[in-house]
């Protein structure tokens, strides 16, 4: 029985495969557009075509004829592309960290922001904030690393309040996320009313938002993406036997336990790293995910990618929308995507209301 499913799951991946660079290479397209319309418009729009030339001529290596202002190049280099490049970041990070929570919980709804690890992690970082604790540490962010914890402990309770004993209903764990978000925002709450030098700022966290985006920022966040981004892709054929029931991946030799830990440690550590430095912006991992499932299908060794890829698209082009709507001055772009991802997630939950016991 077990090398006949193992069999199975080769044959299908063999059939799967060459369909998954037309939609890398459709994904990568549409997050290319998208940096490039959203660093060439704005305040002072900007020819997209100079846009590309000005990065471009930052590649090492490659000469440009320069045949623009410098007031172009400062715009693009220093204020704009960090941003976007944030923005990317950060869609990608919440994007496929809602896909592993979703494989890892075999649950559709988990999502960073609804499990409670986003208001976590915004807690883990106001304390650090009141606490003094210092940014970096020999050129590392200590910030998102007390995030992080906050971000476990949510993740943590959520998991444990919502699982009755071997199942976890999708509407247990969006309740006990919504219980300990609520928790985790009114301790956030409470340290603003006590330390008020450091309301804006903690504020900042509550709202989401990319404002103050740069390339030092950029490289403080980075490694922790990567990190986590790289365990999901190597643990994507797992998920697939994840979706069998934790049952039949023992009986396929998955060690079950030891694999769900890593992988909520880790994609709880991506999301507490951008969340300490962007704020709580939710839904993209929700959103995302599900869109391309609609799309391509389920295969977990397609979907974290592309949730990647287009979830970064998806985020950069939402920013945008957040600094233009009311221009010169911008939206908080957790906004934006809660207007777009609060009537998604009622018809998900809608759509899976048959399949959810309470």
């Amino acid at each position: 029985m077990r090398l006949f499913v193992n069999r199975f799951i080769a044959d299908e991946a063999a059939a799967l495969r060459p369909l998954l660079w037309p939609r890398l290479l459709v994904s990568a397209a549409a997050l290319i557009v998208a940096v490039v319309v959203a660093t060439a418009y704005g305040a002072a729009n900007i020819p997209p075509d100079a846009v590309i030339q000005i990065i471009l001529s930052k590649l090492p290596g490659l000469l440009l004829e320069h045949d623009w202002s410098a007031s172009w190049e400062t715009i693009v280099w220093d204020v704009r592309l960090p941003r976007v490049v944030m923005a990317g970041l950060v869609g990608a990070t919440l994007a496929f960290t809602g896909s592993t929570y979703q494989a890892v919980l075999r649950n559709p709804l988990a999502d960073p922001y609804l499990i409670g690890v986003a208001a976590g992690a915004g807690l883990g970082a106001a304390i650090a904030t009141v606490a003094d604790v210092p940014y970096t540490f020999s050129g590392f962010s200590v910030l998102p690393l007390m995030a992080f914890v906050g971000a476990l402990i949510a993740v943590t309770l959520s998991y444990g309040l919502a699982r009755t004993g071997p199942s976890m209903p999708a509407a247990s764990l969006v309740l006990a996320g919504i219980a300990v978000s609520s928790i985790g925002t009114s301790i956030t709450a409470l340290i603003m009313l006590l330390d008020t030098e450091r309301t804006l700022t903690i504020l900042f966290w509550l709202l989401g938002g990319l404002g103050s985006s740069d390339w030092e920022r950029v490289g403080y966040v980075l490694p922790y993406i990567a990190i986590s981004l790289a365990i999901a892709l190597a643990h994507a054929r797992i998920l697939n036997v994840f979706q069998l029931g934790e049952e039949q991946a023992r009986q396929l030799g998955v060690n079950v336990e030891r694999t769900t830990i890593l992988l909520l440690l880790s994609a709880s550590l991506a999301a507490a790293a951008v969340v300490s430095l962007t704020g709580i912006i939710g839904f993209v991992g929700l959103i995302v995910p599900h869109m391309i499932r609609l799309l391509w299908g389920p295969d977990y060794r397609h979907l974290i990618p592309l949730s990647a890829l287009l979830g970064a698209a998806f985020l950069i082009l939402c920013d945008l929308i957040a600094r233009s709507v009311i221009a010169p001055a911008e939206l908080p772009i957790g906004i934006i995507t809660a207007l777009s991802g609060g009537p998604f997630f009622l018809y998900l939950l809608r759509r899976h209301s048959q399949r959810i016991v309470i």
